[in-house]
């Protein structure tokens, strides 16, 4: 069962009940009888199958110096431009 965060509107107090899905929500304060409201808190990820891990996602290792040769190569082409701009 899910568990659901409550907030009251007029007092502030915060609570967490749990409820199946078919539950109504709950709508009076247990200790004001105010104004109870829902609260939406960050949602759980939880990552599955392949591609999330760190060596999922790697090639050989030949491949990984090659991508960071072509960064290096793009910064001096960029180091080149600019170079040519200030000729």
């Amino acid at each position: 069962m899910p568990t659901y965060q409550y907030r009251c509107a007029d007092c502030g107090e915060q609570l967490e009940v749990k409820q199946s899905f078919s539950d109504a929500a709950l709508t009076t304060c247990p200790t004001c009888q105010g104004d109870l409201r829902k609260v939406f808190g960050a949602a759980g990820v939880v990552f599955k199958g392949s591609g999330f891990y760190r060596n999922d996602s790697r090639s050989t290792p030949g491949s990984s110096s090659s991508s960071g040769s072509s960064s290096s190569s793009s910064s001096s082409s960029t180091g080149g431009s600019s170079g040519s701009g200030a000729a």
